[in-house]
């Protein structure tokens, strides 16, 4: 069904504002994937916070016009997916992992504010630890010096109340 221009323009303006936002979009061609698939697709880009839509190219084009992804209007041909995301790795995890378990649909590149990347770029990226793991690792580094001084001072009064128990031990059996 075609759209008139009030609804390009809405169109644009949503795509646009999501860009204006991003830290990578990844595209991916999903020629002969099924409703079901792609339903599920959604679902997950939802759960990872990833704004995934199928536009039309020409109006993707006019989204990304004068933003740091305008690079990526070169990749636009064909039957695409955008997969936008503020988190950097997330679109790349997402998108990826639905391609291993679909052949029909295939990561086509992506760009990060203002550097085209090419499928194994994509797939790097999407191999990388998301933002919450590397925070969580981050804070159990951050965390282990600080519990080890904690344990070291309890060891002083817990060894000597270890001793003052072995002396009263050593009395009781005399």
């Amino acid at each position: 069904m075609s759209l008139n221009l009030e609804q390009k323009q809405a169109v644009v303006a949503e795509v646009a504002a999501q860009v204006a936002e991003a830290q990578s979009i990844i595209i991916a061609e999903n020629r002969g994937v099924s409703v079901a698939d792609m339903t599920q697709l959604r679902a997950k880009a939802r759960e990872a916070g990833v704004y995934f839509k199928v536009v039309k190219n020409t109006l993707v084009r006019r989204a990304v016009a004068d933003t740091p992804f305008a690079a990526l209007a070169e990749k636009m041909s064909g039957p695409l997916t955008y997969g936008i995301s503020s988190d950097p790795v997330a679109a790349a995890k997402v998108l990826n992992d639905f391609a291993k378990g679909n052949e029909k649909f295939v990561v086509v590149g992506g760009a990060m504010s203002g550097q085209l990347m090419s499928i194994e770029e994509v797939n790097a990226l999407a191999s990388l630890p998301s933002r919450d793991e590397l925070i969580a690792k981050l804070m159990g580094t951050m965390q282990a010096p600080v519990a080890k001084f904690v344990r070291t001072l309890n060891e002083v009064p817990g060894k000597f109340v270890r001793t003052v128990a072995a002396v009263r031990d050593a009395k009781e059996a005399a």
